[in-house]
């Protein structure tokens, strides 16, 4: 955000708001732009043949490992299931590359 403040010639004083930085600039919310990204990379997982090993869970956390207290970390299937359910996308589209790239992609405003 500092680049983009200094790019309109504005400072933190001048006290304006990063949306409407980011709506001169024409930058997308980062927010977007994270859950883009992780749709993109589960889009190639979606893609990749069943005995790869980012398929098979090679990858996944172990389970055997005494966690401490308080409510269980976010995972990234789960993340992964609320940004799908949060665009309205099927996981089915993933399979086919060019619609799965137009289902995420985020325009720049």
């Amino acid at each position: 955000m500092r680049m983009l403040r200094w790019f309109c010639g504005h400072t933190m004083r001048d006290r304006v708001r990063n949306e409407v930085i980011r709506d001169r600039v024409g930058v997308a919310p980062i927010e977007e732009k994270l859950t883009q990204h992780r749709l993109r990379w589960f889009g190639h997982v979606q893609r990749r043949p069943p005995e790869a090993p980012v398929r098979n869970g090679v990858l996944e956390r172990v389970d055997n490992v005494k966690r401490g207290r308080g409510r269980p970390k976010l995972t990234w299937d789960e993340s992964v299931k609320r940004d799908l359910k949060d665009w309205n996308i099927s996981k089915e589209i993933a399979l086919d590359r060019s619609a799965w790239k137009l289902a995420i992609n985020v325009p720049e405003p």
